[in-house]
């Protein structure tokens, strides 16, 4: 089995993991999921867009890139959310 060539886009860097973060943040928002399974929409989102619309032409690297988007998601909202609540509380670390 030869291993898929995965481009690394524009697409994916600027657009698909907001894209996630703000249908995630909507989805939590309009449909009050639990905390527990926001990474999981999260993932499976960016699972739906990168399989559906980014690399549609390579289910491999569709599956690859989703979860990447996913997790990039859960990653920079953890961070932002983090650093946010840093500044909040006058942290200076």
């Amino acid at each position: 089995m030869d291993f898929p060539t995965i481009h690394t886009n524009f697409w994916d860097a600027v657009i698909a993991v907001p894209a996630v973060m703000i249908i995630t943040q909507l989805i939590k928002l309009f449909l009050k999921v639990p905390r527990k399974f926001v990474p999981t929409i999260a993932l499976v989102l960016g699972l739906i867009i990168s399989v559906f619309i980014s690399h549609r032409h390579s289910l491999v690297a569709g599956i690859f890139m989703g979860w990447f988007y996913g997790y990039a998601a859960i990653g920079s909202y953890a961070s932002l959310k983090t650093s946010i609540l840093a500044y909040r509380n006058g942290d200076k670390t």
